[in-house]
């Protein structure tokens, strides 16, 4: 039972691992102040350690959703947090949580070497893995992110989930504030523009909360 005044919100765009990219927002329009807490869970972090949301708590972080099989779009959300790490390398207390939504495959050693690839600062950039009705509950009943696992036989290796790129901002009392658009839409000609005005909204809210006490 959902407590009394929570808001629900429909699931966002989702998006496979192939070529096919959901529309962006209003380019220009600031994006609602969501205000839903992200609530408690339990997952296992790429060394081994159990990470809950108490290890959140006083940090500013931004959750992303991949699979390191992934032939599609997660390579470039994980390159659009990588950038943000560098960009905000002078903001300590924000953080980067990537939660896999292919956990059966995705265990702290695979998602070890995937983070080596990014040269992730595991005190700052946390990836996470678990059970996979746990890690899907919690995307799409939480942060209101569309995901689902693909059937049937043609099905291909790397691209065996459907779910949303976008990145989600959350800040020091493990509310979500906000979500922006983690992949550029190259379908569209103002695309790039599109993404990098995104990410600069992105950078401003993460250091306004930053400052907030």
């Amino acid at each position: 039972m959902l407590p009394r005044g929570f808001l629900l919100v429909p699931l966002l765009a989702v998006v496979g691992c192939g070529p096919s990219i959901s529309p962006s927002p209003s380019e220009h329009a600031s994006p609602p102040d969501l205000g839903y807490p992200v609530g408690s869970f339990s997952l296992t972090e790429r060394d081994g350690q159990t990470v809950t949301e108490k290890d959140l708590q006083g940090k500013v972080w931004v959750a992303s959703f991949v699979f390191t099989r992934c032939t599609g779009t997660c390579p470039q959300v994980t390159g659009t947090i990588a950038r943000l790490r560098s960009e905000l390398a002078d903001r300590p207390d924000v953080m980067f949580v990537t939660f896999t939504v292919d956990p059966a495959r995705d265990d702290p050693a695979e998602l070890k070497k995937y983070a080596a690839r990014y040269k992730a600062d595991p005190k700052r950039w946390l990836f996470l893995t678990g059970d996979e009705k746990t890690i899907h509950a919690l995307m799409r009943d939480r942060f209101k992110l569309a995901v689902g696992r693909k059937e049937g036989p043609d099905v291909k290796e790397g691209d065996e989930f459907d779910h949303s790129s976008r990145l989600t901002l959350v800040d020091r009392k493990g509310v979500i504030r906000a979500t922006f658009e983690g992949i550029r839409n190259d379908q569209r000609p103002d695309g790039e523009a599109t993404f990098e005005d995104g990410l600069r909204r992105l950078k401003e809210r993460v250091k306004v909360l930053a400052d907030e006490e």
